[in-house]
């Protein structure tokens, strides 16, 4: 073994980095007989000082992030801070003077994945983030590695173990959003301001790395339709239950049929209690890969928290320090296919719509001459009526969103329908 250590520079010391160097000093010993040679945590940059860090020598404490990366002696940079910036330059800066990186920023990978993986490959450096996405779960090298031969059609998969948790309350309880949200929030499983999670906006950003990395072609989070979870009501989880579903924020990525484009989205769906994903509770995640070679592939665990997250960090830290000592990089960047993204509106699915609408005769047949004008195939329809009102929930056959959005448009302007009570996505069938 060799004696000399690699040092790790740690920018970022809250929740995840904090249990990145606890992990690294308890467990030093079988770190370094994992790598080869020791490792060091030379320098941890922290914008509080001044705040005890229990098991960190004070004097590796530092408010000078730039003057860290820039010492010449890192051997890897390990950012947990989060953000655009300053993570973005102190990574480049990173790759500038020698030193590796290993991230857990999926926001800025979401965004800039492609220069940063041009400035590691520029400097002959890894970029590893495997925290990025899920967690501790083991997803990222699994899909750019052990995959690396075979096909990837779908990636369909809970990723924000927030909304997971507020769904499943509902689910299991008939709460309301609100509700949910307080309760998961109390339990610490939601920020004080959850926008992030219940908008979709976590969940956009890992659906476009997972979809850069399955289908070998860029996709930037800009790329990635959105929609967030906070419409879900109580009423559309008993509809889901009626047919057999339940319902779950899902980010989905998935190849075209004819293998020359790719979507990317992030929205809530019915799922049938018969699929994998149904039966993921509470603040868990899990993603359902679909191969040719390989089949169906189920990964679950606990997609967020200090310790699985550092967990995800220090794995790809071993394999950075490895490639560190023997002189070798590992897989970058692979965009080759450069396959097209394409819009929400091309994507094939189905919906559940339900409609408030008056209780009269012809009501039934002027919605369904409305679904026939765009094209889009009525596979069920149920209707409940008093004293002159009506609920009525339509399911469809598979249609491009397209024709299926222009068709809550046209159904909002009938006299007959008093609103669009809620349009849910059918999935996994």
């Amino acid at each position: 073994m060799r004696t000399r250590p690699l040092k790790v520079a740690l920018l970022g010391c809250g929740v995840v980095g904090s249990e990145v160097a606890r992990i690294m000093t308890t467990h030093a010993d079988d770190l370094a007989a994992r790598i080869g040679a020791p490792v060091e945590l030379a320098g941890v940059a922290v914008r509080r000082p001044s705040k005890v860090r229990e098991g960190i020598d004070p004097a590796l404490v530092t408010t000078d992030a730039t003057a860290l990366v820039k010492r010449g002696d890192i051997d890897v940079v390990v950012e947990v801070i989060g953000g655009i910036e300053p993570a973005r330059t102190l990574i480049t800066t990173a790759f500038e003077h020698g030193a590796s990186v290993v991230s857990a920023n999926k926001a800025l990978l979401a965004q800039d994945g492609a220069a940063l993986h041009a400035a590691a490959g520029q400097h002959g450096k890894d970029l590893y983030y495997e925290a990025a996405v899920a967690g501790a779960i083991p997803l990222i090298r699994p899909l750019r590695e052990s995959l690396a031969g075979d096909k990837v059609n779908r990636v369909l998969g809970i990723v924000n173990g927030t909304t997971n948790f507020i769904l499943d309350k509902m689910d299991s309880t008939g709460a309301g959003y609100q509700e949910a949200l307080d309760e998961a929030t109390a339990l610490g499983y939601a920020e004080a301001d959850p926008t992030a999670d219940v908008e979709g906006f976590d969940a956009a950003a890992k659906a476009a790395i997972l979809a850069g990395i399955a289908f070998h072609t860029r996709v930037r989070l800009d790329d990635v339709y959105r929609e967030g979870m906070t419409e879900v009501t109580a009423a559309d989880f008993r509809s889901a239950t009626e047919m057999g579903c339940t319902i779950k924020l899902l980010a989905i990525c998935e190849r075209a049929r004819d293998g020359a484009s790719v979507t990317a989205r992030v929205h809530p769906a019915m799922i049938p209690l018969s699929h994998p994903l149904a039966s993921v509770r509470g603040a868990y995640n899990a993603v359902f890969v679909e191969s040719d070679a390989a089949g169906q592939l189920m990964f679950y665990g606990p997609g967020a928290g200090g310790s699985p997250t550092a967990s995800a960090v220090l794995g790809d830290l071993v394999a950075v320090c490895r490639n560190r000592l023997n002189g070798t990089t590992g897989p970058g960047e692979s965009a080759y296919a450069d396959l097209t993204v394409s819009s929400m509106g091309e994507v094939v699915t189905r919906y559940h719509i339900s409609l408030d609408v008056a209780d009269k005769p012809g009501v039934l047949a002027q919605v369904a001459t409305v679904f026939a004008e765009h094209g889009v195939s009525i596979d069920t329809v149920r209707q409940q009526g008093k004293d002159g009102e009506a609920s009525l929930v339509v399911v469809t056959h598979r249609a491009s969103d397209a024709s299926l959005t222009g068709t809550v448009e046209a159904l909002r302007k009938l006299d007959t329908v008093r609103g669009v009570a809620s349009i849910m996505r059918v999935e996994g069938e």
